[in-house]
């Protein structure tokens, strides 16, 4: 799972974009306690949600016109500018020049040759998330793509990620799952999932989409109901691993929730 060293390669950072800061702050809120801490014109009021004082993720502003609401999310980096360098020579593509936050760190935006769209930070004084694994925080990061061997051979020219074949207990469904180069599977954060496994994420194209940990995921379901968003794909239990549902907020973004088994 996550590691709060946050190796490099690994997930370090999510943020929302969405039309509607305010309201995705009531539902977020409502839905997983987070509180909302806005941004100064520092930052171009790029703000951050927080659980207990702890950040869980930044969100900002997105007019409509430009771009969908959607989650995003970032991995570490050294050294984003190699980074770049690597991205594009293994046929991804830069979404815009890497750039400085202040002093916090620097942050580079990438598309891979499917077209998902992922975000890299190296860490200054900022060194990414300040909670994950517990109910309210960052747990799991899932790439949707039409090509499961092309994204592991991107990825892992890029970050040096190492995939393993994990077959789902009960069935003959084998789920890729990665990890940071020089770590074991014990540390795998993610899986990577053919578009065409998953026909209510296979409408959204390639993407990322990242696990928030709960303690009821049919209680926060019906929550995010309730709260003006909508169930994307119902609850099911995957034996030995946990029970987990797709969910998009009132604006469209989609993100999935878990509860997750414990760990033998």
């Amino acid at each position: 799972m996550l590691n709060p060293a946050f190796p490099d390669g690994a997930p370090n950072w999510a943020d929302l974009g969405t039309p509607d800061v305010d309201g995705a702050a009531a539902f977020y809120g409502g839905l997983l306690g987070w509180e909302h801490v806005p941004g100064g014109p520092e930052v171009g009021g790029y703000g951050m949600f927080t659980l207990d004082g702890h950040t869980t993720a930044g969100v900002m502003a997105v007019p409509e016109e430009q771009s969908s609401s959607a989650w995003s999310l970032y991995f570490q980096s050294p050294d984003v500018y190699a980074t770049a360098e690597l991205a594009n020579r293994a046929g991804g593509r830069s979404a815009f020049d890497p750039m400085d936050v202040l002093d916090y760190g620097r942050m580079g935006g990438f598309t891979d040759p499917a077209g998902a769209y992922f975000g890299v930070w190296q860490p200054r004084q900022n060194p990414g998330l300040g909670v994950i694994q517990q109910p309210g925080s960052l747990l799991w990061a899932e790439l949707y793509t039409p090509d499961v061997a092309a994204a592991a051979r991107f990825f892992g020219d890029v970050f040096g990620w190492k995939t393993d074949a994990l077959k789902v207990e009960g069935t003959e469904y084998v789920y890729t799952t990665v990890h940071p180069a020089g770590t074991g599977p014990e540390l795998s954060f993610g899986g990577l999932v053919t578009m065409g496994d998953v026909p209510a994420e296979a409408a959204r194209g390639p993407h990322w989409m990242p696990y928030f940990a709960v303690e009821d995921v049919a209680a926060t379901v019906d929550a995010a109901k309730r709260l003006g968003g909508a169930e994307a794909l119902p609850a099911m239990e995957v034996p030995g691993v946990g029970t987990m549902a797709n969910v998009t907020d009132p604006f469209g973004a989609v993100f999935a929730v878990m509860k997750p088994q414990p760990r033998q």
